[in-house]
């Protein structure tokens, strides 16, 4: 192994690459901890260290932006834009025609659909610096009431001074997708994800250390060697796959014989990635955010009855109701992403087109009714697995007295174990161009 890395060090392309990529990464965390303008950043700290986390969309979003939005930080709201952007485009795909067009162009029509991405990451930047600004200036950040610093983050709430810190957040967006994109070209891997893997990885010390300081350090192995056990389980899982065998059959093209190949199909087990958790972490807020715009109490004194029933079972998070909505979101979600990204038809078609069946089934209409049909079987596993792992931080929350950010489970451990092989796989790709040997044996 340290062979096989010291080969990558004595290739100056690789080691060329892998400069400028954590070069991106240290600018990127520097800007995560440089306030915005008129944030009273003392107050903010103050805050921080008696709330400890915050619950609900406000800590997923606070997860991927590495601590910086609760911070305020130019960088405050990460790369959250750019993922809901991208989720947004690929989901219009089966609502616009157009989408699905440009779409099969290729290369060109990619291009295009990266462009209208790149827009609505921006609009959405606006608006969710907007609601954060808002939020900020009215003292509800934190959730806490009793703590004056809290109520006063920042240090002027003049219209034209809200105006600048909303330009600045919006801005701090577009610098990092820009990064993202030139760690895509001139660096290792797909740069967003590399950016989204350093933030939720910033987060881990702090939140072992808070398990360590709140409990004990018997807990804290304990809690350690937990966190192995799942991510063997997630590489296990993330690397499992169902393969279809797929014969094309030979044709002749002028005195040419192509096809009579052998393929298969992969269907991974976890199809859907991470974007089901993030469905459900965003939709099951939505009821918290109304109950606490209608937390307010009446004339005799006494909240709704149903406010205080939502705030009893859907704010916290470790509510067995919430817990039991929370998988079952997930794997409904997991059936409709998967449905929406993979279409049997289309791959059914695209196999007759060129000559292409699985043995035993006749080709068109039965290869895609198989496809549906193994696609199903096994999706319910994939979200089961995906429910499961969703549900660790909110056990630990429960049990062992972590916050919502719990490094070994939910979207953190998927994303940084995804991210983390394929970017192994870029490596050892780009080292066997070069060598005999890869990273990988």
């Amino acid at each position: 192994m340290f062979s096989a890395i010291a080969r990558v060090f004595r290739t100056p392309d690789l080691r060329r690459k892998i400069g400028f990529t954590l070069g991106i990464i240290a600018i990127y965390r520097f800007g995560a901890h440089i306030p915005a303008p008129f944030v009273d950043f003392p107050n903010v700290k103050t805050c921080l260290d008696q709330s400890g986390s915050t619950d609900g969309l406000l800590s997923l979003v606070n997860l991927f932006s590495g601590g910086a939005l609760l911070q305020l930080s130019i960088f405050a709201l990460g790369v959250m834009p750019y993922i809901t952007g991208t989720i947004i485009v690929q989901l219009l795909r089966v609502v616009i025609p157009h989408f699905e067009t440009l779409y099969k162009e290729g290369q060109a029509g990619q291009a295009k659909l990266t462009q209208y991405t790149r827009y609505l990451t921006i609009a959405l930047a606006l608006l969710q610096s907007t609601t954060l600004v808002t939020v900020a200036r009215s003292g509800q950040l934190f959730g806490i009431t009793g703590v004056a610093e809290c109520q006063q983050l920042l240090t002027d709430e003049a219209w034209w001074a809200q105006l600048l810190m909303i330009v600045t957040l919006t801005a701090g967006t577009g610098l990092i997708m820009w990064m993202a994109e030139l760690v895509t070209e001139r660096g290792i891997g797909n740069g967003m994800s590399l950016l989204i893997f350093t933030s939720i990885a910033a987060t881990f010390p702090s939140a072992l250390w808070s398990i360590a300081v709140a409990r004990s350090f018997e807990i804290f192995l304990l809690v350690l060697a937990v966190g192995v056990a799942t991510v063997a389980l997630v590489v296990f899982v993330e690397q499992s796959q169902r393969r279809i065998p797929v014969q094309y059959a030979k044709r002749m093209v002028g005195r040419r014989t192509l096809g009579g190949s052998n393929t298969y199909i992969p269907i991974k087990v976890n199809m859907a990635g991470v974007v089901p958790v993030i469905f459900a972490s965003s939709l099951l807020y939505i009821p918290a955010l109304i109950a606490q715009f209608n937390a307010n109490p009446a004339a005799n004194g006494s909240v709704p009855g149903w406010v205080s029933w939502i705030q009893a079972n859907f704010v916290n998070g470790d509510h067995p109701l919430y817990m039991a909505v929370y998988f079952l979101l997930i794997i409904g979600f997991t059936y409709f992403y998967v449905a929406i990204t993979f279409n049997p038809v289309e791959v059914a078609d695209n196999m007759k087109k060129y000559g292409g069946f699985i043995p035993g089934i006749r080709a068109g209409r039965p290869t895609a009714e198989y496809l549906d049909y193994v696609l199903t079987r096994i999706t319910l596993p994939g979200s089961i697995y995906l429910g499961l792992i969703a549900l660790l931080p909110l056990l630990a929350l429960a049990t062992v007295g972590a916050n919502q950010n719990f490094p070994f489970g939910g979207a953190s451990i998927l994303i940084i174990v995804g991210v983390g092989l394929e970017t192994v796989k870029q490596i050892d790709a780009q080292l066997q161009q070069r060598h005999y040997e890869g990273l990988l044996r």
